[in-house]
């Protein structure tokens, strides 16, 4: 039977890197499955991507008896640069965008029962009323759209730099033309208040940096607030917050959307193209979860 592990903090990174093999003959399916262990390795145990993978645990012949070894982002992503460095087979949650995919050539395993479910879109929410208590901040929030190649731009950044709201502030400066697109028609603010909230993901640290930077150059005062996934839709429902740009549908909230659709304003995609999957580096010759091999 499978297993999921839920104490990450006693899995650390030696753990992750003991995932990633050792040998970089994974010729094919089989060698692969052998050579990481049987394991893919994870993030926070709680996370959609979690959930969507030990799905995949169950609905796949192939991923019988593997483990998904939950730790964070970090270990994580040091596991997946370690084995690129020398080639070495591993397998891990992932999702687009993701500056991973800005800095290594890797593919998603295909999912042809696509447990991990379809391509999905980033949505915009705002709380009911802002439209009225503030439309150029409304017009604002609803002409913010961006490709996947644009946010991993400033997600690579903020990796290497460790600073997200320098990296933001860069890519304002180096495309105003796509900023003027965002901006145009909203008039300039006299210090109205903002405030967004946000998961602590990379995808949204990237979005809400950039959009609040574009915001405080109209004239607005923004307040960005990190907290759990269901906190952030909960406090656009309720008003505490006046929009979140971290709505990631129909699959991985969808349950949060269908409980507070009906007290928010769905503003549509601020990014198409948004995917979960497992992700292997491109020289791994499998291609599909169905060519791994189940452990005996």
């Amino acid at each position: 039977m499978r297993k999921l592990k839920h104490s990450i903090a006693a899995i650390g990174l030696s753990s992750l890197l003991v995932a990633a093999g050792c040998s970089n003959d994974d010729s094919n399916g089989d060698d692969f499955s052998e050579n990481v262990n049987y394991t893919i390795s994870g993030i926070e145990s709680g996370a959609g991507i979690m959930q969507a993978a030990d799905r995949a645990l169950d609905e796949y012949d192939s991923l019988e008896g593997w483990t998904l070894l939950p730790s964070s982002t970090g270990p994580m992503a040091i596991a997946l640069d370690n084995a690129i460095r020398d080639e070495d087979p591993i397998i891990i949650t992932g999702w687009t965008p993701h500056w991973m995919f800005a800095k290594y050539d890797l593919k998603y395993l295909e999912d042809p029962k696509k447990a991990l479910g379809e391509t999905e879109h980033i949505s915009t929410m705002a709380r009911e009323g802002l439209e009225k208590d503030n439309p150029d901040a409304y017009k604002l929030l609803d002409q913010f759209k961006w490709s996947v190649e644009e946010i991993e731009s400033v997600m690579l950044e903020a990796s290497e730099e460790g600073d997200p709201e320098a990296a933001a502030r860069n890519w304002i400066e180096d495309n105003p033309d796509r900023v003027a697109e965002w901006t145009n028609g909203v008039a300039e603010g006299n210090g109205q208040e903002i405030s967004l909230t946000y998961t602590e993901q990379d995808t949204e640290l990237a979005s809400t940096n950039v959009l609040k930077h574009v915001f405080e150059d109209l004239g607005y005062e923004v307040t960005i607030t990190p907290v759990d996934i269901a906190i952030m839709w909960q406090s656009v429902a309720t008003g505490e917050a006046d929009a979140t740009l971290g709505g990631w549908l129909p699959t991985t909230h969808g349950d949060l959307y269908n409980e507070y659709k009906d007290q928010l304003v769905d503003l549509g995609a601020n990014l198409e193209g948004a995917k979960l999957g497992l992700v292997v580096p491109s020289y791994v010759e499998a291609d599909s979860i169905e060519d791994l091999k189940p452990k005996e």
